[in-house]
């Protein structure tokens, strides 16, 4: 395992306490992760290794769990994080449309962000909308029932936030 200099920290006091309250249960990995997670948008490299030194365990490990569940990100996402639901009713009615619609306005694809790191777009499973399908999230927000249309009408309405 890899000493982390106090200088390089880049885990908070909460996290750490976070951290703390976990340390023996089972399953901690994964809760620990999605409160780094929660608090950088994805899982910075020196914050693995941080959380590798807390929690006693090879950084190998974490990168096992943070590349088999699909949740957790390993590069940072654009300021405005665009979802799109491709579960079975979202991609019925539409979903693909509008990731090829983002792609087209913002001019990047899946699981990039937008040069001005403003924008990134990602498909996930099923955001639990399904009677609101083809559904859409920007960071965090809900938008039920998008068209192509609908979909450029809202990027441009974060683009001016």
């Amino acid at each position: 395992m890899t000493a982390v200099a106090e200088n390089e920290k880049i885990l908070t006091p909460e996290i750490d306490a976070f951290i703390a309250k976990w340390i023996d249960k089972p399953g901690n990995l994964i809760m620990v992760l999605h409160r780094v997670q929660e608090e950088f948008g994805y899982i910075p490299r020196q914050a693995a290794f941080e959380v590798a030194a807390a929690l006693d365990i090879p950084v190998a490990k974490i990168y096992g769990v943070i590349t088999f569940y699909h949740f957790f990100k390993l590069t940072k996402p654009g300021k405005n994080r665009i979802a799109v639901c491709m579960g079975t009713a979202c991609y019925l009615k539409g979903g693909q449309n509008l990731i090829d619609e983002c792609e087209r306005k913002l001019g990047v694809g899946l699981n990039t962000v937008t040069e001005d790191g403003e924008f990134s777009v990602e498909a996930v499973r099923c955001i639990g909308c399904c009677g609101l399908a083809p559904v859409v999230t920007v960071n965090g927000e809900v938008f039920g029932g998008v068209s192509n249309k609908q979909m450029v009408k809202i990027i441009e309405q974060f683009e001016d936030k």
